[in-house]
């Protein structure tokens, strides 16, 4: 970031201080996160062949790039802090955008930062025993309901607070520790395929094999859920729009080139992986990559690997707290939201009530555990919000067909189209394989509808700091 990117504000109070490199970190920092690490098991166990797995991460990979260059074209269109929140309500109206950021806070986002939390605390356990889920410090009956914390939900909530407070004092601190840390994982990851390559695998890559005699179809969709959730938050820079330097040309940059890093370096670990471990070693491992370095280098090759994973929950989380919280900023300037999370902090220009509000939720989701459920209802709520955001592509260019579009997503209308109907797949599996939970999110969601009623009605006063707007 440049030395003066503190005097380039928006109108919103914000600093425009990233650039094309801090832009393609965030998309790598804000997808790389515990998922490579595990996900492939997963995988394997439902769809046991070398060939499928690598296809749908490739796939998968390809459809995720697809959503890459949509958003691109939105992000251009609308350089501001908010992300989807601001796509939804110009497509659709403020009532989709507000539901969608209700989700969010809800939800969606501090559910998420709270599921990262405790994964990175779960990594350091293994490290440090007094950090470990499987030590319970307390457990405190609730009625029928018992409320456990152990070592690894403290950890959690001690890795989001210091975090937090990294963001709240400035763009360039926050984006300073995710670069690093991003370029922390990048490195880890290509010393780990690197050093592979050189490696004698103990397996054949058997990529032709025949197919395994299962229901093919179900195995790839539920393969291919797994898959798109590891590669979920290639999104994220959309929300920091409003703070990059030249967000027409940085964002589509940013999210382009960062979601294809991400799709080289999942196809080469996933290589390195099945060339190291049989498909029914690969099925039975919680663990898949310490596994692997393990096989490969020896107890201290699973240390280390061990300790690359906790460095990338960690460098995930920080990626996460920093571009969520911009979503509550335009939705508390719009009044549909607690006005107060529309104040930028005069000296720092970060949203740091946006910040402390859903580190706050996120801290009560980690420490009462129940994150990991909330998460799974809201799945199939996030799922639709991506369909009618990249919908939004083409109802805008219907809509407002004359304004200057900085950036015109590749292939249209095709691009959109391929992500929509394969997102609309993901959605019906997701509804076949969990019907009740995507029916009890759908309901959450349902709930904004009450809020959103009141807030319309009660419009809240303006923050005392809140910047006029144009």
């Amino acid at each position: 970031m440049s030395s003066d990117s503190n005097r380039r504000l928006t109108s919103e109070g914000l600093v425009r201080g990233l650039g094309r490199w801090d832009a393609t970190m965030l998309t790598v920092g804000s997808v790389i996160g515990t998922g490579i690490f595990i996900t492939t098991a997963d995988i394997a166990r439902v769809l046991p062949h070398h060939g499928m797995i690598l296809l749908l991460w490739i796939v998968g990979g390809l459809l995720t790039l697809a959503g890459a260059l949509t958003y691109a074209e939105l992000g251009a269109l609308y350089p501001h802090a908010g992300g989807m929140y601001i796509y939804l309500k110009e497509a659709y109206g403020t009532f989709v955008g507000f539901l969608y950021g209700w989700a969010c806070f809800l939800v969606i986002m501090s559910g998420g930062i709270a599921a990262i939390a405790v994964a990175f605390g779960e990594y350091l356990g293994s490290f440090m025993p007094a950090f470990s889920t499987r030590n319970v410090l307390f457990s405190l009956p609730i009625g029928s309901w018992s409320w456990s914390v152990s070592g690894g939900q403290v950890a959690a909530a001690i890795a989001i607070l210091v975090l937090t407070a990294v963001n709240y004092v400035g763009l360039r601190e926050g984006a300073g520790v995710q670069n690093f840390l991003a370029v922390v994982r990048i490195g880890s990851i290509v010393a780990f395929v690197g050093l592979a390559f050189f490696a004698d695998p103990p397996e054949a890559l058997s990529l032709a094999s025949p197919l395994p005699d299962i229901g093919l179809l179900s195995a790839i969709g539920i393969g291919m859920v797994a898959v798109l959730w590891t590669y979920d938050g290639w999104y994220g820079p959309t929300f920091s729009a409003g703070e990059m330097r030249n967000p027409a040309r940085t964002l589509p940059f940013g999210l382009i080139w960062g979601t294809v890093i991400v799709i080289v370096l999942y196809a080469l670990i996933n290589i390195i992986y099945l060339q190291t471990l049989s498909l029914d070693e690969i099925a039975r491992t919680p663990r898949i990559a310490e596994s692997a370095a393990t096989a490969l280098f020896g107890v201290n090759g699973g240390r280390l690997m061990s300790l690359a994973v906790l460095v990338s929950a960690f460098g995930c989380l920080s990626a996460s707290i920093l571009y969520s919280s911009r979503i509550y900023l335009p939705m508390a300037r719009d009044g549909v939201f607690f006005r107060g999370l529309a104040a930028v902090h005069p000296r720092y220009h970060t949203p740091g009530r946006s910040l402390w509000a859903q580190t706050l939720l996120a801290v009560v989701l980690a420490l009462s555990g129940t994150y990991e459920q909330l998460y799974t209802y809201v799945i199939f709520a996030s799922l639709l919000f991506h369909v009618a955001t990249a919908g939004a592509v083409i109802v805008l260019r219907v809509k407002k067909p004359d304004v200057e579009r900085p950036y015109r997503v590749f292939g249209y209308p095709w691009v959109p189209i391929l992500f929509i109907l394969g997102s609309t797949l993901l959605i019906a599996n997701t509804l076949v394989e969990k019907p009740v939970e995507s029916l009890i999110g759908l309901a959450l969601l349902a709930a904004g509808v009450p809020a959103y009623a009141w807030w319309r009605r009660h419009p809240p006063e303006a923050a005392p700091n809140e910047p006029t707007q144009p």
